[in-house]
């Protein structure tokens, strides 16, 4: 949990505006939800290693025997917790308002969750999370506008040029069950393949020997992943897709992940499959942690970083734990943190920021008069009493965001004040 400066939390809030206004642009609404949740909804089973990492909140007025009583459950010591993501609280809001929220509902939320991570670069135990959604919508039209609304906001911030891997939950299923491993294995098994990109294909196999899983099913699987591909390029599309899948996978999956294709391609200036327009990559083999994930899966990328920049996938059947009858939903995030970095400085455009430098006998009443009217001109401004080392008073100001400054003295008319630049 980290401190931000005020030039570091300017930045951070200049970035957030611009995803916002992106999300807001592509019919998205903001909403907001507690930051506390209660314990049996963040423990019920659907966040997956998430859960483990939630922090809760001990019952009001236990005392020390009610304390040791129960000190083996957690569950009896505790009622709330603090969030771990914003997917958990929404299908909970959802299913609160329903009543009061369009057929097909469109979320932004943008807010802070805690995990409790061991602290590392990139990895924090507060961070903010900038999610869209959409609930009531199964069709792959969903997927489309979220991925396109993601990308326009990506090249809103400066980064051009990102990409979307994309899977499909069924997919995965069916890879895994064609090649012989049993539905009792297939967690522990997505869990050894989602390491395929740091251990290769030989890892892979070693680690799933290691764990016991079906010898026949891993040498067919091994046998998969080493076989010989021609190196002809494809791009996004039925027949990528195909070949990157074994035997003949099932047509409904193959349509919906062409389906969204087509129409990312539409929304960013392709016209067809086919066109080296279209931002998306299929990946056989991405898998993301998230239990609640039923069918596509999708990781945002950028060729400046080999991490990904957010994520998400389709969680059709988390509403209905909460509403008694299952609502197709698909979210995808931003990792505001990892983004926030990589963004360009700003390049000037802002509105002026003014430093009002005062000699020590300036009257209140006059200082607060030539700033009132730089104030109702548009500009930002800042009072700062004269110092004997003026230039590294002005190199402060401008490191905040400051553009300009000007000197002011005793009786100076307003308006009469002579503005220059910092730089």
């Amino acid at each position: 949990m980290r401190d931000f400066l005020p030039a570091e939390k300017a930045r951070r809030e200049r970035v957030l505006a611009v995803i916002r206004d992106r999300y807001r642009a592509h019919g998205f609404d903001e909403i907001e939800t507690p930051v506390m949740e209660e314990y049996a909804r963040l423990h019920a089973g659907i966040g997956g290693d998430n859960e483990k990492l939630a922090y809760n909140v001990l019952k009001r007025g236990l005392d020390a025997d009610a304390i040791a009583a129960a000190a083996d459950d957690p569950s009896q010591l505790t009622d709330l917790g603090l969030r771990y993501d914003l997917t958990v609280p929404l299908a909970r809001f959802y299913a609160t308002h329903r009543g009061q929220l369009p057929t097909v509902f469109r979320a932004i939320q943008i807010a802070p969750v805690w995990r409790a991570e061991r602290p590392q670069k990139g990895r924090y135990r507060q961070f903010v999370q900038c999610d869209i959604d959409i609930m009531g919508d199964a069709s792959a039209r969903a997927e489309s506008e979220l991925i396109a609304a993601t990308l326009d906001t990506l090249d809103a911030l400066g980064l051009e040029g990102g990409t979307v891997r994309i899977n499909d939950r069924r997919a995965l299923d069916w890879m895994l069950d064609s090649f012989g491993f049993g539905a009792d294995e297939r967690p522990e098994v997505l869990i050894t393949i989602d390491k395929l990109d740091k251990i290769g294909p030989a890892g892979v196999a070693a680690e799933l020997r290691e764990r016991g899983a079906t010898a026949v099913a891993v040498d067919a699987f091994e046998g998969f992943l080493t076989r010989p591909v021609t190196m002809e390029y494809h791009p996004f599309g039925e027949r990528q897709i195909r070949k990157l899948l074994p035997g003949s996978a099932p047509d409904e999956v193959v349509a919906h992940l062409v389906g969204i294709g087509e129409a990312v391609a539409a929304a960013r200036g392709g016209s067809s499959e086919g066109s080296p327009e279209v931002p998306l990559v299929f990946d056989p083999f991405l898998v993301r942690g998230m239990g609640y994930y039923t069918g596509t899966i999708f990781e945002l990328a950028h060729p400046s970083v080999d991490y990904s920049l957010g994520g998400g996938g389709r969680y059709d059947g988390m509403i209905g734990r909460f509403l008694g009858q299952d609502v197709p939903a698909v979210g995808f995030s931003i990792g505001f943190e990892r983004i926030v970095d990589l963004v360009p400085a700003a390049d000037g455009g802002a509105a002026a920021a003014i430093v009002l430098v005062h000699d020590r006998d300036v009257p209140d009443g006059e200082l607060l008069a030539h700033k009132a009217g730089f104030v109702a001109a548009g500009s930002r401004v800042r009072l700062e009493q004269r110092t004997k080392n003026l230039k590294a008073l002005l190199e402060r100001a401008a490191a905040d965001g400051y553009t300009s400054f000007a000197a002011v003295q005793a009786g100076a008319a307003p308006g009469s004040l002579e503005v220059k630049p910092l730089a």
